[in-house]
């Protein structure tokens, strides 16, 4: 059948934390199952007592009787379904959080493959422990209690109702075995077609001006194409077994009836004892069905499970880290290999840096070149597959992450602001203590008073708080550059790695950003800005060349603007315009 690994800690603790919930509904389920015997006992005494007897009173008073009992019955259903519903909240305030922030700590390769989906896989593992499927299975254990009933009415009847429920099983294991396969590769399909149709949503204007709509709606069906034959082969061979078990289920019911009513001709068994074994045959095989209909939740909740418990576990390797002083702003990188996702190279290949407080960084080079990559893992953005990467003498990997960030400002090639307001952007989402904002506002506007964006943002339409859409929706990229700018800025971090910050700026905005790296090497911060554009190489000390994933050249700034402009195959855009901008300097 199903089997289940060890669940990591994280998951233990919720699920320990909602233990009282699932013990009060096994204990409700198991009064529920008690009660479900009334209806069963009143057939009995109607038939055998009050019809023989025209026992009126007694009639009234039995039907008193099973009133009670059936109202109590129906407040125990609804008490439990609140308890599986408060466990629902339980966990989803225990894991949740947790799940999330899990998703996004993770800087490995896999993070598509795992983390993206994780929230959708949590909810599909909460659903399941906290709805049919678990009640279905809280009821089974009662099935050998009504089979024992069946026999004290008569040994044929039991025999019966026990051989039905022992097909029924066979037939959820069946089950079990021909949908799994299936219905985890159709999961699979699900979620590469969900994440294929989050990624064309968010880029829909691209796909209008590019006249793409057609090709990615033609796309993104055949990715659904996939996802649906898979689930329909595995909709119609469960349907198959859920078929085959209902009428075995009714049969079984009918041939008790018919069995029970041969006995009472033979005086067996009394003419209650007829409708009660029916009644008990019904009850006897009901969970077996509904935990075969519900199967195909259990099977999602337990490749949900795994993909979870995987991810969580990667988490609690994690050791407790010593909290570093703040940095200075000294950064070293050292033989950096990242290989390909197809693994038939390498992104870098053995490329090393070294950044001193104070001292200003370009990386120049052709597209391709490992430019970007260089950044994201000086950013702790990504981790590379070998080398090392050492913050003021300490490895990165001995920082928190959390604690580190706040001293490294980094601007992304993609500037990936977020939805809120310009203020909650540049703030990186910070909030300030008890409520007050007023030192979080003091440090926005510093920060982008210091990148000189503090009047383009009050020109905006509610200033600082102008609320933006994803991605920076309702700017320019210029503007949005700008305020990424002022996000790295923000707190004054000793280390600023920059993705070509002067792509979408004017001849203006790009002079105010020389202003601004001079003023960060001013203030003794590190500052390593990669660039196309030659106009900020007037403010930068040293120069990193790189093509193919390597360093071709590193050196100070006049030694490689002297080198490269004798070349006539440089990487930089203009020979003569570098040795412009070298005699401005």
């Amino acid at each position: 059948m199903l089997n289940f690994a060890a669940p990591t800690e994280l998951i233990a603790s919720a699920l320990r934390a909602c233990r009282r919930h699932f013990i009060g509904v096994a204990a409700f389920s198991a009064l529920l199952n008690l009660l479900f015997l009334v209806p069963m006992l009143y057939m009995l005494q109607v038939y055998d007592r009050v019809i023989p007897t025209r026992g009126g009173l007694t009639l009234f008073f039995l039907t008193l009787v099973l009133l009670f009992g059936l109202i109590t019955l129906a407040l125990l259903d609804f008490v439990r379904s609140r308890l599986l519903v408060r466990a629902s909240i339980r966990l989803d305030r225990q894991l949740a959080g947790v799940m999330l922030d899990t998703s996004l700590a993770r800087r490995d390769k896999t993070f598509d493959a795992v983390a993206r989906q994780s929230m959708r896989e949590f909810d599909t593992l909460r659903q399941a422990l906290t709805g049919p499927a678990i009640i279905a299975l809280c009821d089974a254990p009662w099935t050998p209690i009504y089979i024992l009933v069946c026999l004290v009415i008569h040994p044929f009847i039991g025999l019966l109702v026990l051989v039905g429920a022992v097909l029924l099983a066979v037939i959820a294991y069946r089950n079990q075995q021909v949908i799994g396969e299936p219905l985890q590769r159709a999961n699979e399909a699900a979620a590469r077609a969900y994440a294929s149709q989050e990624q064309v949503l968010a880029g829909a204007e691209n796909v209008r001006a590019l006249g793409m709509r057609r090709a990615m709606v033609r796309r993104h069906l055949a990715e659904r194409n996939l996802m649906t034959t898979q689930q329909t082969f595995a909709s119609l061979a469960s349907s198959r077994y859920v078929t085959i078990s209902k009428f075995l289920r009714l049969a079984l019911q009918s041939m008790a009836l018919g069995l029970g009513a041969w006995l009472a001709i033979n005086n067996s068994i009394s003419a209650g004892a007829v409708f009660a074994s029916s009644f008990l045959a019904g009850r006897a095989l009901q969970p077996v069905e509904q935990l075969l209909s519900s199967w195909r939740s259990v099977v999602n909740a337990r490749t949900a499970y795994e993909k979870l418990n995987s991810l969580l576990g990667a988490r609690e390797a994690e050791t407790a880290l010593t909290q570093l002083p703040p940095p200075e702003g000294r950064l070293d990188a050292k033989q950096l290999w990242v290989a390909k996702p197809a693994g038939d190279g390498a992104i870098l290949a053995n490329v090393s840096l070294e950044l001193k407080p104070g001292e200003v960084i370009a990386v120049v080079g052709p597209s391709g070149a490992g430019k970007s990559t260089l950044l994201r893992l000086l950013a702790g953005a990504g981790r590379p597959d070998r080398g090392i990467i050492r913050i003021d003498h300490a490895n990165m990997l001995d920082w928190d992450p959390e604690r580190l960030a706040p001293f490294i400002g980094y601007l992304p090639q993609d500037v990936s602001l977020f939805a809120g307001t310009v203020k909650e952007n540049i703030a990186r989402f910070q909030q300030g203590s008890d409520g007050d904002m007023s030192e979080i506002d003091a440090r926005v506007i510093a920060a982008a008073k210091y990148c000189q964006a503090h009047e383009l943002i009050l020109g905006l339409p509610n200033g600082y708080d102008s609320p933006l859409g994803w991605g920076g929706r309702g700017l320019s990229a210029g503007q949005a550059q700008r305020i990424a700018l002022a996000r790295a800025l923000y707190g004054d971090p000793p280390i600023v790695l920059l993705d070509e910050p002067n792509a979408h700026l004017d001849a203006a905005g790009e002079s105010q950003l020389i202003e601004t790296l001079v003023a960060l090497r001013s203030r003794n911060a590190g500052v390593v800005v990669v660039a196309h554009r030659m106009g900020v190489l007037a403010a930068v000390d040293k120069i990193l060349v790189m093509r193919d994933g390597q360093v071709e050249a590193f050196g100070t700034r006049d030694e490689i603007m002297a080198r490269l402009g004798g070349t006539s195959a440089t990487p930089i855009e203009a020979p003569g315009q570098a040795g412009g901008q070298k005699k401005a300097s």
